[in-house]
């Protein structure tokens, strides 16, 4: 499915262009916001690598990479980046990560973009599962997706080897048919 059009009251996913890369830049090559991330702050030439592929991924057939800007809908500015990756060792069940800005944590854009990626991928993609992996340091991602209805399902010992050391992660997910139900929820 190409292009990704989906939108909340104040946010919006959308598909990466080239102009978006001292954007992304902000996020991914923020100390800040890669804190609890899985890798260190990236280069401007390792950031552009990652939206020419993540562009260029966007119109494979079939599309297994779903790498989306979260945008304010009233400025079109990006303030966030989320991704769906299909999972090939798992049936019709995919990963899916976020980051925003720093200056964009706290007023809720985080459940916003959890709620538009789990939208795409049980409304659009027709997934049944979707998963996430967080640091266990990273309480803030722990709120937000057990605000959106994941569950904690537990841990990964020794995942992400980064700055030298290995660390755990924290996985939640969401089933199909829990996110019909919570639809349904007034």
């Amino acid at each position: 499915m190409h292009p990704v059009a989906r939108s909340s009251t104040r946010l919006a996913l959308r598909e990466l262009t080239i102009e978006d890369v001292d954007m992304v830049l902000a996020i991914y090559g923020s100390p800040e916001a890669t804190e609890h991330l899985s890798f260190e702050p990236r280069t401007r030439d390792q950031v552009a690598q990652i939206v020419t592929r993540s562009i260029a991924a966007a119109t494979a057939d079939p599309r297994s990479e779903y790498a989306l800007a979260v945008v304010k809908r009233d400025t079109d500015e990006v303030i966030g980046f989320g991704r769906i990756a299909m999972d090939p060792h798992q049936q019709r069940a995919a990963t899916f990560g976020f980051a925003l800005r720093p200056d964009a944590w706290g007023v809720g854009y985080g459940l916003e973009t959890v709620r538009l990626l789990l939208g795409l991928g049980f409304e659009t993609l027709e997934l049944h599962r979707i998963w996430g992996a967080r640091s266990p340091l990273n309480e803030a991602s722990a709120k937000t997706m057990a605000a959106a209805g994941m569950v904690e399902e537990g841990t990964i010992r020794g995942h992400i080897l980064k700055a030298g050391q290995w660390r755990d992660s924290v996985v939640h997910a969401m089933l199909a048919d829990e996110w019909a139900t919570r639809a349904q929820t007034p």
